[in-house]
Order: C-alpha cells, then structure tokens, then sequence
C-alpha cells in the first residue's frame, strides 16, 4: 500500500461544535440558578448602648409668609430673633425640614435658612414634592 504524502486530511468538526453549543445551552440554563453563599458570623453589638430618636424641626412657609414651627407661629419680620431663642429648648442635632410654597421669592426661604444655619443647626434640607 502507498501513502500519498500530498494528500491533506479533512477534518470533520461537526461534532465538536455539537457538543459545545450543547455544553453552552446546560450552562446558560444553569448559571442563573447557582447561589453562592458565604457564612459570615458578625461580631455582637454593644447592648447598653442604643440611638436615640431626635425629632425632626418641621419649618413651614405659606403664600401669605406665615412661619409655623412644629404647630406655633411665628412672624417673619421678627423670625432670626424668635428663631434663635426657640432654638435653645431644641436638640441641635436634631434635623431640619424647611417647606416653602413655590410661589413665595427666593430671599425669603434663603433668609429663612440662613437663620437656622446660624442657630446653630447642621442637618437643614428643603422639602420638594417628589
């Protein structure tokens, strides 16, 4: 029997591309449902200590200027005084939510802010709808 040396195999990888996209289908199948789950024991907290709840300063400015703090009124001309000393029986850590009609000009809610700002209070934030 003679070999012919310049005769090049063919090689049939049919099968091969078979068995992978098979492979590939088990796989994409699979891989959504594998959870990985890592026990962790975490470290005890400290019992005797917990967060106390501060409430909130809820500021409220109408289409007429008229301030009302946590359900008392207040004048607007006379507010960074009134404020101030209404601030004293307060927590400053307590946070602070300024809502104001849009309708009202904008020197008038900044002025009301710088005057919580300057009593002393860090967490201000102003009230939007959405």
């Amino acid at each position: 029997m003679i070999y012919d040396w310049d005769e090049s195999p063919e090689l049939n990888i049919t099968p091969l591309v078979d068995i992978m996209l098979v492979l590939l289908a088990i796989l994409m199948v699979i891989a959504p449902n594998i959870i990985y789950e890592e026990n962790i024991k975490l470290p005890q907290g400290s019992v005797t200590q917990q967060l106390s709840k501060i409430p909130p300063v809820h500021i409220t400015i109408d289409k007429e200027q008229k301030l009302t703090i946590n359900k008392e009124n207040f004048e607007l001309n006379a507010f960074v005084d009134n404020f101030y000393n209404y601030s004293r029986k307060l927590d400053l850590k307590a946070a602070v939510l300024i809502s104001a009609d849009k309708t009202l000009e904008y020197g008038i809610v900044m002025s009301v802010l710088a005057a919580v700002k300057q009593a002393g209070f860090t967490e201000v934030s102003l009230a939007t709808n959405g």
